[in-house]
């Protein structure tokens, strides 16, 4: 059975254009002087590669296992958004890349241990990845790496390395990404002969790729804010993996097996005495989103009620205290699914009681009670519940707040913020498309169908973006009136830029 949307795409994209997956090499002690940048040496430009991923990302998007959770991609987002500050004030970031590549993260409903960069600058990461690292710290170690595999221009690299051979392999590449979304073994099928003559060709480079990512990724871990020990219990967690999975949950250890040598190299990297042990939790927050993972990654009824009834359960008490709000997080969440408005408000209550202290665990657990509340069909209880002080400012407050609104019957009330938000944050797709609901219940049409154009070209869906802004413009022409016209303009002005898009589309085909 199929695990999730994103998952067969990026493991051939990783053994095709990458050749590595996560921190599968260490790194030496004096890798930080003895190693040198292994230079551009690229002909693919940076607009082909940007043009490139948003070919394949395109087909990502529309697959019904990508997921928007505006929680998890909050917490992601606290984390990237330094590692690319970092990035940029060490200089690995040129400005070219920083202007002209994405730097988007998009998240897979895929319970398998993965995060993989893509070209022009996109990252995914599976839920299954949250849900199995213990700290900030870990996960940091994980973007760091895949961000410099972006930084370093690695696959631009590869391509003109294997410069008669890539360019068979990408369009094998591409087609199955277009391929993806009606028949996964179809993609399997394309790239499984390219995946085996890159693998044998490419150790080499793909090794010293490794390793550079590795060192550049380290060195963005103190300026951003995190302990660089999360590489090294990261690398501890790959190395008991190697040891006790063999079911497939962890797919880049069957390609890129650990080796002595790798594991001496990572941890000699850290001086002595300064390591952490893997497994040490951080904080109540990472507990929390990690639990909400793997209840969003759909592990099943079976697998819900067993983590329903772990706090009930003998010893629960003399857990560790990040352990049992995560245990109730889990629950909570998991019986909210499974339509048990009690048993999920009895969790949270219990989870509430707990992180009490912590602030930013306070206001998770609020989210939490408004999004149980919504699910149980009381909107008037959710926006009650919502943590207020977070205004519009915080997107999951926001998208859950509006949501509440719409099913109230308030939209009016959450038509400014979303206008704000989607203002500074023109490529939100989930934000244009509630913004299209809140102006459709407010009887905007015209705006209405503009924002859900918008929604559209935010996820490269040029077509059907032109499809909705010419019915935008067939509408002002019907039913106009005087206070349209400056919205039948922008609507004109967005039309033209999004038929000189979809041609630039045609053109590459």
């Amino acid at each position: 059975m199929r695990h999730g949307g994103l998952a067969p795409l990026p493991r051939a994209l990783l053994a095709i254009i990458l050749g590595a997956n996560l921190l599968t090499c260490g790194v030496s002690a004096n890798a930080q002087t003895a190693l040198p940048t292994l230079g551009d040496g690229s002909d693919l430009t940076t607009s082909a590669e940007r043009r490139l991923g948003d070919r394949i990302i395109r087909e990502l998007y529309r697959d019904p296992d990508y997921i928007d959770d505006p929680v998890v991609a909050d917490y992601l987002q606290g984390i990237w958004r330094p590692l690319l500050a970092a990035a940029r004030a060490r200089g690995e970031l040129a400005p070219e890349l920083d202007e002209r590549f994405a730097w988007e993260i998009l998240l897979g409903r895929d319970r398998t241990v993965n995060a993989f960069a893509l070209p022009g600058g996109y990252l995914g990461v599976h839920l299954g990845l949250i849900g199995v690292v213990t700290s900030r710290d870990e996960l940091a170690s994980v973007l760091a790496h895949e961000l410099s595999h972006v930084t370093q221009r690695h696959i631009s690299r590869l391509i003109t390395q294997q410069s008669k051979q890539t360019p068979l392999l990408l369009g094998a590449m591409v087609l199955g990404a277009l391929a993806a979304s009606k028949n996964p073994g179809a993609t399997q099928a394309l790239v499984v002969g390219g995946q085996a003559l890159v693998m044998q060709n490419q150790l080499n480079f793909s090794r010293d790729m490794e390793r550079e990512a590795d060192r550049v990724g380290y060195g963005l871990m103190a300026p951003a804010g995190f302990s660089p020990n999360g590489f090294v219990s990261m690398f501890d967690k790959l190395q008991q993996a190697n040891r006790l999975n063999d079911n497939g949950s962890w797919p880049y250890l069957r390609s890129h097996p650990l080796t002595t040598e790798r594991m001496a190299d990572m941890q000699a990297r850290i001086p002595p005495g300064r390591a952490t042990p893997a497994g040490v939790p951080s904080t109540f927050e990472h507990a929390m989103v990690a639990a909400r993972a793997r209840v969003l990654s759909n592990p099943g009824v079976d697998t819900l009620r067993q983590w329903i009834a772990e706090p009930g359960g003998p010893g629960f008490a003399s857990q560790p205290v990040f352990r049992r709000a995560a245990a109730l997080y889990a629950a909570a969440l998991g019986s909210s699914q499974l339509r048990d408005a009690t048993g999920a408000r009895a969790a949270a209550k219990k989870l509430e009681d707990l992180v009490r202290s912590d602030l930013v665990a306070s206001r998770l657990v609020q989210l939490l009670n408004a999004e149980i509340e919504l699910a149980a069909g009381d909107a008037i209880a959710a926006i009650t519940a919502m943590p207020m002080s977070d205004g519009s400012s915080r997107r999951p407050a926001l998208v859950l707040h509006t949501q509440a609104l719409l099913k109230a019957g308030r939209a009016s009330e959450g038509s400014e913020a979303l206008q704000t938000w989607v203002a500074n944050h023109p490529k939100d797709a989930t934000a244009w498309q509630l913004l299209a609901s809140v102006w459709q219940a407010q009887g905007q049409g015209l705006r209405a169908v503009r924002a859900e154009a918008e929604a559209h070209a935010a996820r490269y869906d040029y077509a059907a973006a032109v499809d909705r802004f010419k019915a935008g413009q067939d509408m002002a022409r019907r039913d106009g009136t005087a206070g349209d016209h400056i919205e039948a303009s922008i609507i004109d002005t967005r039309l033209r830029a999004m038929e000189s898009l979809l041609r630039e589309q045609a053109a590459e085909r």
